[in-house]
C-alpha cells in the first residue's frame, strides 16, 4: 500500500464511501483499490445488486474491511439508501463501480460541507481515464444559469452526478435517498429537487476531483431508455401543469424518432398512474431553477435528452 502524500494529510473520519454495482467484479475491485489508496482512508459501504459473476466473493476476499451488501434483487439507485442507513459519519461520497476519487478530494470537500450548513452537496470536476481529459458534462456543471448564496463554493446546481458527489449524510436522509420508482437513470434531480424545496443547497466545486474509467460492461441504448423514462416522469411528477406538458411536448418533438425512445414513452405512460397518484408540483421559486436549467440543457451535448 501507498503511503499517504505528506501534503494530502493523514486519514479524515467525516466521510463514508457508497459504491453500488452489478455484474462489473474487475471494475469494482480496480476502484476498490483506489479508493484503498486515499490519505483520508474513509470507510467503504459496497451495495452489490445481485450480482452473478462472483463480485461478493471477490469483495469478501480482497478487502474484507469493505462492508458487503447483498440484496437480492438488483435495486439500481436505491442500493445507495441501504449503504446510507448505515453510514455513522456526516459525510457520504457516491461513486460508480468505473469511479474514483483523487487523493485529498474527500477531506476538501469536507471542510467545504463542514463551514457550510446548509449546503447538501458538492459535486467534483470529472476527467475522463485513461486520458484525464473532462467530461462533457463538467462545462454543464461550471456554467450553471442557476444563481445562489455568496457563501457557496462554486456555481449553484439544480441536480447532481452522484458518481461524482459528496453528501452531506443528513441532507439525503431528510431528502428521502433515492425514490424506488425510478431505479436508475437520471435518479439525482428528483432528490436535488426535493432538497431544494426543503432550502438545501447544491454546488460545483472545482478544486474536488473523480477520476472515471467508463465500463465496457454497460448498455447505452438501454440507459438511453432509462434516462429519457425518468426524464418524464420526474417532469409529471413536480413540474406544474403548463410546463409539465411544454417539457413533454419538446422532448416528443426533439428527441431521436427511433425504437430506444419509443420504449421510453412507452414505459413512462405505464407508470402515469403511480406517478400521477404522487404528483406533487414544485413552487414557483423551484420552477424558475428548472426552467433556466432546462433551457441551458438544450444546447448540452452531454444531457440533451435525460435529466
Amino acid at each position: 500500500m501507498n503511503a499517504p502524500h505528506p501534503a494530502l494529510g493523514g486519514p479524515d473520519d467525516r466521510t463514508t464511501v457508497v459504491v453500488i454495482t452489478h455484474n462489473r467484479c474487475a471494475e469494482l475491485l480496480h476502484t476498490l483499490r483506489r479508493l484503498r489508496e486515499l490519505p483520508e482512508r474513509p470507510p467503504v459501504i459496497v451495495t452489490d445488486n445481485a450480482s452473478t459473476d462472483g463480485t461478493a466473493e471477490a469483495v469478501r476476499r480482497e478487502f474484507p474491511d469493505v462492508l458487503l451488501l447483498r440484496p437480492a434483487r438488483n435495486l439500481g439507485a436505491v442500493g445507495r439508501n441501504l449503504a446510507v442507513r448505515l453510514v455513522r459519519t456526516p459525510y457520504v461520497a457516491f461513486c460508480d463501480d468505473d469511479t474514483w476519487w483523487e487523493p485529498g478530494s474527500l477531506r476538501r470537500a469536507a471542510d467545504l460541507l463542514d463551514g457550510r450548513p446548509r449546503l447538501a452537496a458538492v459535486t467534483a470536476r470529472i476527467l475522463v481515464e485513461p486520458n484525464g481529459t473532462e467530461d462533457p458534462v463538467v462545462p454543464e456543471l461550471r456554467e450553471s444559469p442557476l444563481t445562489g448564496p455568496g457563501w457557496l463554493p462554486g456555481p449553484a446546481l439544480g441536480s447532481f452526478l452522484a458518481a461524482a458527489t459528496v453528501m452531506r449524510t443528513e441532507a439525503f436522509r431528510a431528502g428521502g435517498g433515492f425514490h424506488p420508482g425510478l431505479w436508475l437513470g437520471g435518479e439525482e434531480e428528483l432528490l436535488a429537487t426535493d432538497l431544494q424545496r426543503q432550502g438545501w443547497w447544491l454546488s460545483y466545486a472545482e478544486e474536488l476531483t473523480v477520476h472515471h474509467r467508463a465500463s465496457v460492461l454497460r448498455d447505452s441504448t438501454a440507459r438511453r431508455i432509462l434516462g429519457l423514462r425518468n426524464t418524464l416522469w420526474f417532469t409529471w411528477l413536480r413540474r406544474p401543469l403548463l410546463p409539465a406538458l411544454r417539457r413533454t411536448a419538446h422532448l416528443m418533438a426533439t428527441v431521436p424518432h427511433d425504437v430506444a425512445s419509443a420504449r421510453a414513452f412507452a414505459r413512462a405512460a405505464a407508470g402515469l398512474p403511480w406517478v400521477l397518484r404522487q404528483r406533487d408540483p414544485v413552487p414557483p421559486e423551484i420552477e424558475d431553477r428548472l426552467t433556466a436549467l432546462q433551457r441551458a440543457r438544450r444546447s448540452s451535448p452531454a444531457r440533451r435528452y435525460v435529466g
